[in-house]
């Protein structure tokens, strides 16, 4: 057997069905997270009474994208293998993480494994990562699929940053992590600030109906006087784990890849070719 070298060692490659889903899926969650500044006075999502249809919904789109792949034929053993083991590595990660002034390391691993791996690898290990997370911390609930959605979209965007190599990469990832570790909590506080910013005072209360702009304030006011101090160690910590240890990772993901290779396409010789070269052997 003959084997093609691979242009790209994404594990699973945006193909159309991917695509699809991908899409998708990301239209329901920035639906889910931006609803307080489009909804109308009185509505049910005023009540979040359907939070827990959010659940189903995401984790329908998310096996559909396996699903997808598997008919594709864009999953293989390998893949489902490093998946698995990225997603438990991420897990546990955020279970070192959880509840410490906001340090997660787990973000380091989902910016460079999404860099190396691609945009749908990333986007699932992200997803993926924080399931694992949940199920090992007991922290199962209406707050998991908008942290899966926002997780799976860092390691989602870090696929998608343009070309660079050597220190240029790493400091532009160290920028990436950054920005990503403020951005997963700006995102993430929507879930909850309609419905407990009231107890921080007016200034910082969701409106429905409000114009956008007021409502963007309002919600600028609530991150600034309770996320900011906690999102800032998370964008720091990853930043400084890409400056410092980013090169062997980044080295180690890539060379695991290269060997793996799992975008190689496999040809097999006919017959009378192996038979011409097994006798050359026995000569």
């Amino acid at each position: 057997m003959s084997v093609a070298p691979a242009r790209s060692a994404a594990l699973i490659a945006v193909r159309w069905r991917s695509s699809v889903v991908l899409v998708a899926t990301m239209l329901v969650g920035f639906a889910a997270f931006a609803w307080p500044f489009v909804v109308r006075p009185g509505t049910g999502l005023a009540h979040g009474g359907d939070a827990p249809w959010l659940f189903v919904v995401l984790l329908a789109l998310m096996a559909a994208l396996v699903v997808s792949e598997l008919a594709s034929g864009g999953l293989d053993a390998k893949t489902v293998s490093v998946l698995g083991v990225l997603a438990a590595l991420g897990g546990a990660l955020r279970v070192l993480g959880a509840g410490t002034a906001g340090l997660e390391p787990m973000f380091f691993l989902l910016v460079v494994s999404g860099r190396v791996l691609g945009r749908g690898a990333g986007f699932v290990l992200g997803a993926l990562s924080v399931l694992v997370g949940a199920f090992l911390t007991g922290g199962v609930g209406p707050w998991a699929p908008f942290q899966m959605v926002a997780a799976g979209m860092v390691g989602f965007f870090a696929g998608s940053l343009p070309r660079a190599t050597g220190r240029h990469e790493r400091w532009l990832l160290a920028a990436y992590g950054f920005v990503a570790g403020l951005a997963y909590g700006v995102v993430m506080n929507l879930w909850f600030w309609p419905f407990l910013a009231s107890a921080v005072g007016d200034a910082t209360t969701f409106v429905p109906g409000d114009p956008v702009g007021a409502n963007l304030g309002r919600y600028a006011a609530f991150y600034l006087a309770t996320s900011l101090g906690w999102d800032l160690p998370r964008g720091l910590l990853t930043a400084a784990l890409v400056l410092g240890a980013g090169r062997p990772v980044l080295a180690s993901l890539r060379r695991g890849a290269r060997r793996a290779a799992f975008a190689t396409a496999g040809t097999f010789e006919p017959p009378s070719s192996l038979s011409s070269a097994q006798a050359r052997m026995d000569e």
